[in-house]
């Protein structure tokens, strides 16, 4: 258990009660979560502090959950984080949006907890081989998509 309490994950979605379930069910599961409700202060969280991993809503009130983790990803201190991508909405193509933006899993709310906890784990187990993976998959589709 120790070691996961040394593993971060930063939780962001714009409902508060999301975010307090995740955080709850996060600090159950012997993980050190920090919760924010908006990009701004998501991003600002990411910049001060390391993660190990990432779990973010798709909509995030005005702004873009992928977007925001393209941005994070942009931060030299969190460029191979794994994310995990969560929405309740039926969105087209999302998957494949998703891997685009960097992450490494998507899932559907609501989410069985013992299926979290672990993508969570495999997340941060292998986040390398999966976003080297990630990348030559999304390469891959661009180039027969061209």
């Amino acid at each position: 258990m120790s070691e996961k309490l040394s593993k971060k994950v930063l939780v962001i979605d714009d409902e508060q009660m999301i975010v307090d379930e995740l955080v709850e069910f996060l600090w159950q599961n012997g993980y050190a979560p920090t919760g924010c409700m908006n990009a701004d202060d998501a991003l600002d969280a990411a910049r001060t502090d390391v993660f190990d991993l990432i779990i973010s809503d798709i909509h995030l009130g005005t702004a873009s959950g992928l977007e925001l983790c393209q941005r994070i990803h942009d931060l030299e201190n969190a460029n191979e984080t794994p994310v995990i991508f969560l929405s309740g909405a039926q969105i087209p193509d999302i998957i494949r949006r998703s891997h685009s933006a960097g992450g490494t899993y998507y899932v559907r709310k609501p989410f069985d907890p013992e299926v979290m906890v672990e993508l969570i784990d495999k997340a941060m187990w292998f986040p390398a081989l999966t976003h080297c993976h990630i990348r030559r998959t999304s390469e891959q589709f661009e180039v027969a998509m061209a």
